[in-house]
């Protein structure tokens, strides 16, 4: 099911769907290695909501609220212990 990754709780995992609509905005997250068919893994958001930081390709991304309602993901199903 595709939802904004301003949705996402802490340890969820998925893969990116879309980038935003706007040029600028969608390379720039491109540039940082965000592109459709990556996998994340949400790490925290930050006490006053934002920013949300995000885990992919082995580094750690920060990103603002407002950009992260942009991006859509399919979150992975969670995998029982």
């Amino acid at each position: 099911m595709k939802q904004p990754l301003s949705e996402l709780q802490p340890g969820d995992q998925a893969t990116v769907l879309e980038l935003p609509l706007a040029e600028q905005s969608a390379n720039r997250l491109r540039e940082m290695g965000l592109l459709p068919g990556t996998e994340i893994t949400f790490i925290r958001r930050a006490p006053l909501g934002d920013p949300l930081e995000i885990r992919l390709r082995g580094y750690h991304l920060s990103l603002r609220a407002v950009e992260a309602k942009e991006i859509f993901v399919e979150k992975k199903p969670k995998r029982e212990a």
